[in-house]
């Protein structure tokens, strides 16, 4: 049975516990407003025309394209060849 372990998943992403926590939780409630959103767009389509994608947009530059970014800033550096 796999060992049940709060830390590991938010350790393999740069994370404490708490981080993830606050983190998962801010883009639960974004979800949630871009899903309400695209949810009153279907009904009434005059409403929230750009509210799903821009919220798609800025949810994966948070996860995606911001934490590329992170990762590659906390690498350690290469020093160049000694000759």
């Amino acid at each position: 049975m796999p060992r049940l372990s709060f830390t590991d998943h938010p350790r393999s992403v740069g994370e404490t516990y708490l981080q993830h926590l606050h983190s998962a939780w801010s883009f639960s409630a974004d979800m949630i407003g871009g899903g309400l959103a695209c949810f009153l767009h279907g009904l009434l389509p005059f409403l929230c025309t750009t509210t799903g994608s821009s919220t798609i947009r800025r949810l994966h530059d948070r996860m995606v394209v911001n934490r590329a970014r992170t990762s590659m800033n906390s690498a350690p550096e290469l020093s160049p060849p000694q000759s």
